[in-house]
């Protein structure tokens, strides 16, 4: 279903905020330190250096994000690689004006 150059597909945080309510997967692969600082609510914190790892449903589509969109970028293409339906959140916590839990970076 993939070719090799597929592009992974990519949202804005403003859309994934509007998102929200259906209770998306939502993947922060910023390491636990960053996390705790302040993640997006119902988030699961999967650093990227452990995402090979990563084992859920690959017909859930997964919301990837970081702190500006370049770690979760090479998330996704190893998630989409292995299956599953990615969607990168473009400029990543950085551009989130949404509810955060933990503290406040």
């Amino acid at each position: 279903m993939f070719g090799l150059f597929n592009r992974v597909p990519s949202t804005t945080a403003n859309q994934l905020e509007s998102e929200l309510t259906n209770k998306p997967m939502i993947l922060d692969v910023r390491m636990p330190g960053e996390y705790r600082q302040g993640h997006i609510p119902g988030s699961k914190n999967f650093p990227l250096n452990k995402i090979e790892q990563y084992k859920g449903k690959t017909d859930d589509k997964l919301y990837v994000i970081c702190q500006s969109g370049m770690r979760s970028k090479r998330a996704a293409t190893a998630l989409q690689k292995k299956g599953f339906d990615v969607v990168n959140v473009r400029g990543g916590m950085n551009q989130w004006n949404g509810t955060v839990r933990g503290g406040k970076v």
